[in-house]
Formats: structure tokens, sequence, C-alpha cells
């Protein structure tokens, strides 16, 4: 995918998830001049791209004049009441608003850039920074088609894109694939504990964990059989895995513990979104 644009992206936060994205779109083949970063502690990475055109913390003003297609809002959720109000002159028909910012919902948006404006919200997830991310996204009635499809698009540069209807889905996919990558690097820690609670060494343990979940995930990422399916394939009547699986799917086990983890952080974004 290379990217061919005529008007400028504007990045207000260029952390980790902004920093991840805007890589995926240079990689991609995106103009660096074409790009206005807005933060007010930008990494060494990000200076360093000034000499590449991009450019850092212009005036308001002289950004709105250049009419941009797209501004990503990567800031912190607790950040948006603060900085957006400063991003009013930016809102026209013309520039999609596309916020990555957890439980910070579309009626939010309105109430900090006006009614008016053109509103994205999505949940990305920190494998983008690897091209391997999921994002689902739900846009407000105002979006158009060609604004969609920007916004699918520069998503896609980073891993997986979805869309759904219902705003009210968005906070269930940030505790689902949002958050879901620190579920699985506890889990490494985990199993890496078990591991050393056995007898093997502490360096051992660890790179027998992530070398299962990363090759696991592959596995995922590569088969088309369902994640059920290759655990059956994995799992001998009366053998090993199966007395362990036994424990994970018994009473009290994964399933249930999943699931109470799930809903903490749902109702954890909906919280920081009021």
């Amino acid at each position: 995918m290379t990217f061919s644009l005529e008007r400028p992206l504007v990045l207000l936060g260029a952390g980790k998830m902004g920093g991840a994205l805007l890589s995926g779109w240079l990689a991609n083949g995106l103009a660096p001049r074409l790009v206005e970063v807005r933060d007010p502690a930008p990494s060494a990475e990000i200076l360093q791209l000034a000499a590449k055109g991009i450019s850092i913390n212009a005036p308001v003003q002289e950004v709105a004049a250049k009419r941009p297609v797209l501004v990503l809002l990567a800031v912190k959720p607790q950040s948006m009441g603060d900085v957006l109000p400063e991003l009013a002159p930016l809102v026209s028909p013309d520039t999609v608003f596309l916020s990555i910012a957890a439980g910070i919902g579309l009626h939010r948006l309105e109430d900090l850039l006006g009614a008016s404006v053109h509103a994205i919200r999505a949940m990305p997830n920190t494998p983008a920074a690897i091209g391997r991310g999921i994002t689902v996204a739900c846009a407000n009635a105002r979006v158009t088609p060609a604004q969609k499809k920007l916004a699918d698009d520069l998503l896609a540069a980073v891993g997986e894109v979805g869309w759904v209807e219902s705003e009210g889905l968005i906070d269930a996919v940030t505790a689902v694939s949002g958050s879901g990558p620190a579920y699985v690097f506890y889990m490494v820690e985990c199993l890496a504990a078990a591991g050393e609670a056995l007898g093997l060494d502490a360096a051992l343990a660890m790179k027998l964990a992530r070398a299962t979940v990363s090759g696991s995930g592959e596995m995922l990422h590569r088969m088309n059989e369902p994640a059920s399916e290759l655990r059956a394939n994995v799992t001998s009547p009366g053998g090993t895995t199966a007395a362990a699986l036994d424990v994970l799917m018994g009473e009290g086990g994964l399933s249930p513990l999943m699931r109470r983890a799930a809903l903490a952080a749902r109702d954890r974004a909906r919280v920081l979104g009021k």
C-alpha cells in the first residue's frame, strides 16, 4: 500500500501508538512533508524526522491553512479535555478526526471540538508497532465514505482493521484486543514462573514460555483452523496436556477469570470516557 495524499495529516501525540502508526505510514510511502506532529515533548526519533521534512509543533492557524485531510488524536484520554479545544481551527467538512484514546466517545469529541466535527473512534493495539496490530473503528454520521476509506487505509498500514456500527462495542473491543496484549505478556510471565517452580533455570523457563506463546500465535496467524481445533490437535486423551487443561478449563479456571478481567477493562474504559 502506498499513500498518495495532497493535503497533510496531523498527529497529536507521538508516543508509542502514535509513533507506531506514523512509522507505518512513512514505511508505506507517505511523504514526510505531509506530516504535522504536535507533541509537547517529542522523542529523539521524532526530532530526527524533522530533518526529513516533518513539521513539529507549528502554530495551529498555520496548520489549519493547509486544510489537513486527517487529524490523529493519540494523546492520553485524561489529556483530551485540555488539548482538543485548541484544535478547533482544524475542524472542517474536509478534515476527519481519528481518535485512538481509550474511553473517549464520539459525543465527547463533539463536545470538545464542536458538533460539526467529522469523527472516528478507533481502538488499535500495541502489535501495531511491528505491523501486526488489529484495530476496530466506529464513525459518526458526518464521516463521508471517502474519509472512512482513508482512515481504513491508514489503520491498515499497521495491521488488520474492522468496523462496528454501534459505538458501545468499542469498549468491549478495548477489553479484548486493546488491552489483550498485556494479558498475553502476563501469561508468558506466569508460564515462565511455573517452569521455575518445576525446577527449570529462570532464563530457560522464560525462553520456553516466550517461544511457546509467540510460536502458537504465529500458528493462529497462518492457519485457518479454529483455536479450539488447534488446541484439540495438541491434546491426547489422558495425556499431559489433557491433565493441564483439566485445571485450566475446570470450575474457576481460565475462562471465567478471563471474562472477569475483560469486564473490568470494559468498565474502566467507560469510566475514562465520562
